[in-house]
């Protein structure tokens, strides 16, 4: 009986309990701030390699941060860009060993057509956070909103034969932040254009301009009925950012 009580008291002494672990989880759109609930947020999953299992899973909330703390004040080693009330998705992790993870963010969650998925791997030792800026992952791209002409829309060519035909597209970076002539993010460092095809072929291109906050248009003549489909992109040189929507629409006589 003793015995058993002492394999039974050295058991429960050898038993690690799990620790709770944190880490502060990130989206950081290229060029620009942060993801959060503005746009919806972005959708972060962390797993454990070993076994894929869900350790942590939810979306990241808070504002896009301080613009001039991100995107104007000289950066050091050390130096944080993000505040308290910056977005991010603070992951809470029971683990009893050190745990080689991956993080995966998809973002932005609520816009399907522009979504990028990022991911990242690393240790995790218990009760070892990662706070502060903790692990940030960088989201390239523009989100690109086609306002005309809509999604399959039938367009006699009679109301627009002689008329410039409009199309008009709403542009913003992956953190929702507003592109401007001269601001920030400026517009005149961005090519933005519409390639046009005519019953599956290429037809023209249509230049884009930008003529208010995040909004571009364009125009050109149309005079033959057909099935359209309007392929517009957004494209900067300096960052590499790109992004594309696309919409199909009809003219018929």
């Amino acid at each position: 009986m003793r015995t058993f009580l002492f394999a039974t008291i050295l058991l429960c002494s050898l038993t690690v309990s799990a620790i709770e672990t944190k880490i502060m989880i990130r989206a950081k759109a290229r060029d620009a701030k942060f993801i959060g609930s503005s746009l919806g947020g972005a959708y972060v999953v962390v797993r454990n390699k070993a076994n894929q299992q869900i350790l942590a899973e939810g979306k990241t909330t808070g504002s896009t941060g301080n613009t001039d703390l991100i995107m104007k004040n000289p950066k050091t080693r050390a130096t944080s860009i993000a505040d308290e009330k910056t977005a991010g998705f603070m992951a809470k992790i029971e683990i009893d060993e050190p745990t080689f993870v991956s993080i995966e963010v998809v973002s932005p969650y609520n816009l399907k057509q522009a979504q990028a998925k990022v991911s990242t791997e690393l240790w995790l030792i218990p009760g070892k956070h990662i706070l502060g800026d903790g692990i940030v992952l960088e989201i390239p791209g523009f989100i690109i909103d086609i306002l005309k002409p809509r999604t399959h829309q039938y367009i006699s060519l009679k109301e627009i034969k002689d008329k410039p035909f409009q199309f008009q597209a709403n542009v913003v970076m992956m953190c929702g932040c507003v592109i401007d002539k001269g601001g920030v993010w400026n517009s005149e460092d961005m090519e933005v254009k519409g390639i046009l095809k005519k019953d599956g072929k290429p037809f023209k291109e249509v230049k884009m301009s930008w003529v208010s906050t995040n909004l571009f248009e364009g125009s050109d003549l149309i005079d033959q009925p057909g099935n359209y489909e309007l392929i517009l992109y957004a494209y900067d040189k300096q960052t590499g950012n790109t992004g594309v929507d696309k919409v199909n629409y009809v003219i018929f006589e």
